[in-house]
């Protein structure tokens, strides 16, 4: 018993000490934001990275997602006379949660991975030491393109996401369970307000900048060389990952209160 509860006053230390040092890095962003200089063409190759780089396993992602949603949903709701209500489903299903959760999973451990690798090579390398020693701030340089770029990117691939997930749930749905297409347009276009689509844009812009925050405080503080590196990029990954699972539940809880499903006319 005094083993258990030594074990989890450590985990809650080192969770508050993580939450610190997060916090941090958090206000030397936001230094930086307000009075740095706006590296342009950084931003603009971490957009290409982030952005077009990641379009693939979004758009992969996305369609195979909503193309098994709807068939999963199909066989519940045949058996209850509801098939033509697939559509519904599946576009609040993408639109609120399947698509930003699934994106910001991807992007976590496409993205995150890279900046935390990259970062953290810089920083073993002492090549974060000697942009210090010419005046560089390594917020400014490395961080702050990072995080616009996320700004800028995420909100389109999750975009992308729900877009062709519903693309290829209406093909399965239409084509592969015979489902009248007027039927499925209409349901999908009834049930989906702009709330749905807001709160997808909403959570994809804090699951960005969740990622982008964990990865780079995990290549700026790598330690041991290589060894380090590449624990440093796991833990982004996994730290990353499990802080958007647990700030989408609240999320859902708040956005859901400020908007209710009830609220549709």
């Amino acid at each position: 018993m005094a083993s258990l509860l030594a074990a989890t006053g450590r985990g809650i230390f080192w969770l508050l000490e993580y939450l610190g040092q997060l916090t941090i890095l958090l206000k030397e962003m936001g230094a930086s934001i307000l009075f740095g200089r706006m590296r342009w063409r950084l931003l603009g190759e971490q957009v290409v990275n982030i952005g077009f780089g990641s379009q693939l396993v979004v758009v992969v992602t996305g369609a195979f997602t909503g193309a098994v949603f709807a068939a999963q949903t199909y066989f519940k709701f045949s058996s209850l006379g509801l098939g033509s209500g697939v559509g519904a489903v599946v576009s609040i299903a993408m639109c609120r949660e399947l698509g930003p959760v699934l994106t910001g999973l991807m992007l976590a451990g496409r993205v995150g991975a890279a900046m935390a690798a990259e970062i953290g090579t810089m920083k073993v390398t002492e090549q974060i030491d000697a942009l210090r020693s010419m005046g560089v701030h390594p917020v400014d340089y490395l961080v702050i393109p990072r995080v616009f770029a996320m700004f800028l990117s995420v909100p389109l691939l999750v975009a992308e996401s729900i877009g062709f997930g519903l693309l290829a749930s209406h093909w399965v749905a239409v084509y592969g369970f015979n489902v009248p297409a007027a039927w499925y347009d209409h349901h999908v276009l009834a049930h989906t307000a702009l709330i749905d689509v807001s709160m997808g844009m909403i959570k994809g812009t804090v699951f960005g900048a969740i990622i982008v925050l964990i990865s780079c405080h995990q290549g700026l503080n790598a330690t041991n060389g290589a060894v380090g590196v590449g624990q440093g990029t796991t833990k982004a990954v996994v730290f990353s990952s499990l802080a958007l699972l647990v700030v989408n539940f609240f999320l859902s809880l708040i956005l859901n209160t400020l908007s209710p499903l009830g609220g549709y006319d």
